[in-house]
Parts: C-alpha cells; structure tokens; sequence
C-alpha cells in the first residue's frame, strides 16, 4: 500500500475525528470555538500525545498546520449539517473504524523509525489510534471508550501486533500493511455488528 494512500486514508480520518467530536461538543452546548477546539484534540491528540511521550518532533499540526485548518473546517461543517448528521451514523462508524487502524499503523511506524522495542512500537500504535478519543471523552466529563469493555483499544492492540509481525516475514511491506488493515477494520466491524464485548469486572460489596 503506497504512502499516498495511506495519506489519504489519515486526511479521511482525522476529518471524521473531527465531526464526530463536533457531534459531542453539540451535544453539550459547546460554543463554536469549543467544538472546533474539541475536534483537533480528538482528531490530532493521539498522535500529539504519542510524539510527546516518544520524544519524537515537531508534532504533526506544527510541521503541518493545515491539519488544524482542516479539522476546524470539518468542525463547522457538521455545525452547519448537523440536523442530517443521524442519517450517516452507519458511515460515521465505518470511517471511523478505518480511521482507529490507520491511526494505528501510523503510530507503529514512527515508533519503528526511531528503532524503538516491539512493545512501544504496538503501544505506541495504540496511543495513536485511542488517545485523542480519550481526551475527547474526559472533557465531555463521559468514561473513555478505551477503559469500556467495547472492543476498540484491543482492535488497536492487535492490528499493531499483527502488522509488526508480518514485517518480520518476507512479505512486501504493502502485502502486510494491507493485511493489517483489513483484519482490524474487520475486527472491529465485526464487533460493532455483532455487540462483542471484553469481559467486564465487576465488584459489588456485600
């Protein structure tokens, strides 16, 4: 999978980060300096946060701050077509699948570049594809996505795991991140489809 279609799958996503952070921000009566705010956290905070904890700069809206334009254009869209919003909730969650993998695969590989071990480059994919949701959720004052038992950060896990170890075959590094995005796509569509679950702890005192 060439680097210009994975661009575009991240311009694709970090669009409709924004909207649906938009979508949250209406709901809670958010200004409109508010909701543009929360929509570049949420589409740019994951990457932000990762390059921070790695060490790794300039952040990605500093060296290109069009990404800023673009979520703040994305965020007044949705103000201005809120009231057709509910009839694309199916493909808000399609792009929104695609958008946590490619987030993911991204995230992995700016951790590879920097020669980092196995397991930051998989955690860093995942601080990628969850944490600007995280931070989204907490400031609409909402429990993180990520801490639920919905499958979303374990799709990330996996994704990251599952195209980490395919580069360690012989197999094209576009065979593999291909490979990588349909599984977790998949995965989480599936989950979405069918309600699946993590197991939950519960702990109720007598």
């Amino acid at each position: 999978m060439s680097v210009l279609i994975l661009h575009i799958l991240y311009i694709v996503a970090i669009t409709v980060e924004s909207m649906t952070a938009a979508i949250a921000a209406g709901r809670r009566s958010m200004d409109w300096v508010g909701v543009c705010l929360l929509a570049a956290v949420t589409a740019l905070g994951g990457g932000s946060v990762r390059d921070v904890l790695l060490g790794h700069y300039p952040l990605v809206w500093v060296e290109h701050p069009e990404y800023l334009l673009l979520t703040a254009a994305a965020a007044l869209a949705t103000i201005a077509f809120a009231r057709f919003m509910h009839r694309l909730k199916r493909l808000f969650l399609l792009l929104d699948a695609v958008g946590l993998v490619v987030f993911t695969i991204l995230g992995c590989n700016i951790a590879r570049e920097m020669g980092l071990p196995p397991i930051i480059i998989i955690v860093a994919g995942m601080i990628t594809g969850c944490a600007g949701g995280v931070i989204r959720d907490i400031l609409c004052g909402e429990i993180p996505l990520l801490l639920r038992s919905e499958l979303y950060a374990s799709v990330s896990v996996l994704t990251g795991i599952i195209y980490l170890a395919g580069l360690q075959t012989a197999l094209p590094h576009d065979i593999v991140t291909f490979a990588a995005l349909t599984f977790g796509l998949t995965l989480r569509l599936l989950a979405l489809r069918f309600n699946w679950h993590m197991p939950k702890f519960v702990y109720a005192r007598d």
